[in-house]
């Protein structure tokens, strides 16, 4: 008979990043696969491609999960972003009742504003995912952003209300859990389909730019490997991979 331990809830007043935390707990114990590292104040968090992510003292979410997949092969491990950014924005709606988006590949936004980011480092060990650090920043309490990222909003910024971390976490949680399910029971094309639907300007044709410059398209597909067709107004389809391409937001352009 199989045993399986409980999750383990690791709290830190302060920590750097909780990403890194929680590798470096991994690398000299075994955690349980959920296990949480989360702290109050973080001070250099991380977002994709070393962007870094603000976070007011005590006011947000900034915690890092363990994610054991064992039974997602590597080349599927986006599956793994998609689950995540649909927990979020599921359980977005269930505090809220605000319909938030994934602005591709996986932040999550309230209109044309960022409420959270999510930082995904994948371990293959042979054939398989070894292990997944989801790291998540949620700004809940936050009003005043000093920071240069060019949008962020936080929960109470658009509901008005403020929010109860530990209760804002057990339900963030909840949601990925859910989430996390459909891949444990292979319904990929729910996830895929919920994914699509879940996108922030996913109908219409909008401007985005690339290092050939300014251009306008609208979003035709993600693959299974994370990246995104758009189809431009003379119907050319193109690729790309995170970071080369930018969505134009308020007259810029956006990372």
């Amino acid at each position: 008979m199989m045993t399986y331990s409980e999750p383990e809830f690791l709290f830190y007043p302060q920590l750097e990043s909780t990403n890194t935390e929680l590798k470096k707990l991994i690398s000299v114990k075994k955690l349980p696969e959920y296990s949480v590292v989360i702290s109050a104040d973080q001070t250099a968090g991380r977002g994709q491609t070393g962007n870094n992510w603000e976070s007011e003292k005590n006011a947000n979410l900034t915690f890092s999960l363990l994610l054991r997949p064992k039974l997602l092969a590597p080349h599927l491990q986006f599956y793994i972003s998609k689950i995540v950014s649909l927990g979020i924005i599921d359980a977005i709606k269930k505090l809220t009742d605000i319909e938030a988006k994934i602005k591709w590949p996986n932040d999550i936004y309230i209109n044309d504003k960022k409420v959270a980011g999510i930082l995904i480092e994948n371990s293959i060990l042979g054939p398989q995912l070894d292990y997944c650090i989801v790291g998540i920043g949620l700004n809940v309490n936050q009003v005043n952003f000093t920071s240069d990222a060019p949008n962020p909003v936080s929960l109470k910024n658009i509901s008005g209300t403020s929010y109860n971390l530990e209760d804002t976490l057990k339900v963030v949680l909840e949601h990925i859990h859910l989430r996390y399910e459909q891949i444990q029971t292979h319904h990929y094309e729910l996830i895929n389909k919920n994914y699509m639907n879940s996108l922030y300007r996913n109908k219409g044709f909008f401007d985005f730019r690339d290092k050939q410059g300014l251009f306008n398209a609208r979003i035709d597909k993600i693959n299974e490997f994370g990246l995104m067709t758009l189809v431009d107004t003379k119907g050319k389809e193109r690729e790309y991979a995170y970071k080369e391409v930018s969505f134009i937001l308020s007259s810029k352009a956006n990372d």
